[in-house]
């Protein structure tokens, strides 16, 4: 096992570790109750799953699915869910009790300078560490919430850049999926923190549990790594169906479409509109991002249609020039495997007459 991969794997499986604990940590100081740190049992997933990567795959990652990327949304989504909903009844305003911690940390290390030997030091870098955290206390819960999921989006997407890649995916691939990333994150918080910063949104319990639901099912594409691979196909009798062809030839295009349609826009677009529509929601943003996710689901389909009707050409075309292949992925190769029944079922497809040759099996009988 090489070192790099090893120290890769394990460096970022310890950032998904620690921000997750913060947010425990944040979950236990908003609710003022100690049961909610048994949420941190939900990391004991994510280090049995690095060590049976470490052994069955030596650190590297698997094809199509990212498990430390999926193990770390469920130690971290309940979080940020709890934050959200005690969010609610929370208001964010001027503290003064900060400013009067900073004054007593002042005089408290001018206090620890004037200490002699290694034991004052030592209690002074503790007490500063003490002080420090209850700085840290003192900000606003909507800030820490929204620093969390900020420092949530960027994690999945410099972890993911950050573990070690399988054999199955590319760099070139690795850094096309990383980009998509980067436009995915961008929109998700701006659904999150657009939508549950409406004041009559918050006011509404239902609707915040709606919000957080569509926005949980958004993130359940970060794992998943079909975006930038082919699913690729085999001279199998299933393969030779047509929609198993077409998803051979697009199965990334198709991926990406469905992510948009089911996964982002489209659950975007309908709680966008229920707000507007039903609960008589309107903002300037909320207008705009609503007209956004239109724009987006309308040219999905209209890239449907266009990969449809370019995939129909060339079946039409090979069918015309006598050319049958099992998978129009790759260039056709002249093949003298090609089988009677593979050419009836494409002749089938394209609803074209039999030919002549066809009955000439029956005629010798």
């Amino acid at each position: 096992m090489e070192l790099m991969v090893l120290l890769n794997a394990l460096v970022t499986r310890l950032l998904f570790v620690l921000h997750s604990l913060i947010g425990v940590w944040r979950v236990t100081a908003a609710k003022k109750e100690p049961k909610y740190w048994l949420l941190a049992l939900l990391n004991l997933l994510l280090c049995l799953e690095t060590g049976l990567t470490l052994k069955f795959k030596q650190g590297r990652g698997y094809k199509w699915f990212s498990p430390a990327i999926f193990l770390y949304l469920i130690c971290t989504v309940p979080s940020l869910w709890l934050l959200e909903i005690h969010h609610g009844t929370q208001y964010c305003g001027n503290e003064p009790g900060a400013v009067q911690v900073n004054v007593s940390n002042q005089d408290f290390n001018q206090s620890g300078d004037n200490s002699h030997g290694s034991e004052g030091t030592d209690h002074h870098i503790i007490q500063t560490a003490k002080v420090f955290v209850n700085q840290l206390s003192t900000i606003c819960e909507t800030v820490w919430t929204l620093a969390l999921h900020q420092t949530f989006l960027l994690l999945l997407v410099v972890g993911r850049w950050l573990l070690p890649i399988g054999v199955e995916i590319t760099r070139d691939q690795l850094s096309q999926l990383l980009l998509m990333f980067v436009g995915t994150a961008a929109d998700i918080l701006e659904f999150a923190s657009e939508t549950l910063d409406i004041e009559d949104v918050r006011k509404n319990y239902a609707l915040i549990n709606a919000i957080l639901a569509v926005w949980t099912w958004s993130m359940l594409q970060f794992p998943l790594d079909l975006a930038v691979q082919h699913i690729g196909c085999k001279p199998t009798a299933s393969t030779r169906r047509i929609p198993s062809l077409l998803l051979c030839r697009y199965s990334a295009e198709l991926w990406n479409i469905g992510v948009s349609l089911f996964i982002q826009d489209g659950p975007f677009f309908i709680v966008r509109s229920i707000l507007m529509g039903h609960f008589r929601i309107f903002n300037q943003m909320l207008v705009f991002f609503t007209a956004k996710n239109i724009l987006v689901v309308t040219l999905q389909l209209y890239r449907l249609a266009v990969i449809t009707l370019d995939f129909r050409a060339t079946i039409l075309q090979k069918s015309r020039k006598g050319e049958v292949s099992c998978c129009p992925c790759e260039p056709y190769e002249a093949s003298t495997h090609a089988t009677a029944d593979q050419d009836s079922e494409m002749k089938e497809f394209i609803a074209f007459p039999p030919k002549e040759e066809s009955q000439a099996p029956s005629e010798d009988q």
